[in-house]
């Protein structure tokens, strides 16, 4: 290896700029969406808004939201060979072999087998393999859950709702029952936040994929595959489990919050939902999101408020003593827990939201493309003979 790769190299890649994008910009003074700061997007657009944005590049006109809001009605329901999958993927769920971010990968896969422009990378067919992707996300959730559920399918022919928005959909169609408006809202912020975070560990997945000129398809499933990991999109189950796991520390007597923590220390365990890559003095988005559960288990009485409380607890000791702040992760796990939503299913929903910028992101790797081949650091055997 060269002087000037040994140089380059970083484990992890980080701190490397391994590309150029217009789509986002992750700051530690901001979260950026093509130039719109997230505090503004969270409290004056909607996702399909914010989808627009970056999918199409700019703030639709009301003209552009109305078409693109009535496109992306029209593409919600799935095929037949999908919900079929969606069926006979029931075993698998109960038995712990899969979880759903694994079928949602598989019947994402199947999606493009059904898809007459899978393999079509032009711009305009990217689009509206984005658009569908898009659509048929939250269905694939809400239909999977009805099928954990043992109940009938709800909205199969028309994907839910079509008078509901897309946040309101996904609620409806994982439950049958139409969403209270502040629920609907809070989904609707969450996936706004979860839109998009430039080069993180799914993203560049997409990328890489893409680079080699493979379909939307593909790279998508990819990015899903990624997001699964608990370091990374899985980090929301992973934080919610932790904390109901504090809870029945003590509630059970065994000690106080502190307590626990103090053990986890001592175990070296990994704490869910804490520390960010790049940002260092906390995630703009976590407050955000933090904010709106919190009201909502107010509004649900002590026992669910108690959740907040303890990631009240939790958060001081973080930062009092490793110096640490809370991802979005972290409160998305407790907001989404008091709305009811089945643990299994938060990373499905971040798939959701996600979707969009991995969609814009394979738009631009395919439209300005570069193989993506980084360089490694040999630290195996040196030149050996094979016969000697």
């Amino acid at each position: 290896m060269s002087t000037t790769a040994e140089a380059a190299f970083a484990k992890g890649l980080e701190g490397i700029i391994a590309g150029e994008t217009s789509i986002c910009s992750v700051e530690q003074g901001g979260l950026f969406y093509r130039g719109y700061e997230i505090h503004d997007l969270a409290e004056h657009a909607s996702f399909e808004e914010v989808s627009h944005v970056l999918l199409v590049g700019h703030k639709p006109s009301a003209d552009e939201l109305k078409k693109f809001k009535a496109e992306l009605v029209a593409e919600r329901a799935l095929p037949l060979p999908v919900i079929e999958f969606l069926k006979q993927s029931a075993p698998w769920l109960k038995a712990g072999t899969a979880v759903p971010m694994d079928v949602l990968r598989t019947a994402t896969s199947i999606l493009g087998h059904l898809d007459k422009e899978c393999q079509d990378n032009s711009a305009a067919a990217n689009l509206r393999k984005a658009k569908r992707l898009l659509a048929k996300t939250p269905t694939i959730i809400g239909h999977m859950q009805n099928v954990i559920d043992g109940k009938a399918i709800v909205g199969q022919e028309r994907g839910g709702d079509p008078s509901l928005d897309h946040a309101a959909n996904l609620l409806y169609m994982m439950t049958g029952t139409k969403p209270p408006a502040e629920y609907a809202r809070c989904i609707d912020v969450s996936l706004i936040l979860y839109a998009e975070h430039d080069f993180n560990a799914s993203t560049f997945t997409s990328r890489v994929i893409a680079g080699t000129l493979s379909d939307m398809h593909g790279a998508v499933c990819g990015g899903i595959a990624a997001l699964k990991g608990p370091l990374h999109g899985g980090a929301n189950e992973a934080a919610m489990e932790m904390l109901k796991e504090i809870r029945e520390f003590t509630e059970a007597g065994k000690g106080s919050v502190e307590d626990f923590m103090k053990k986890a220390y001592a175990e070296k365990r990994k704490l869910m939902g804490f520390g960010h890559r790049v940002y260092k003095n906390g995630d703009h988005r976590a407050p955000i999101l933090g904010k709106l559960g919190r009201e909502i288990a107010r509004k649900q009485g002590p026992s669910q408020l108690k959740w907040f409380e303890i990631g009240d607890e939790v958060q001081k000791i973080m930062l009092r003593d490793k110096n640490i702040h809370p991802n979005v992760d972290f409160p998305c796990g407790m907001t989404y827990y008091v709305m009811g939503i089945p643990v299994p299913q938060y990373t499905p929903i971040f798939v959701a939201a996600r979707v969009s910028g991995w969609c814009a992101h394979i738009m631009e790797q395919h439209a300005n493309n570069r193989l993506i081949r980084p360089l490694s650091q040999y630290v195996g055997a040196p030149n050996r003979k094979w016969n000697g």
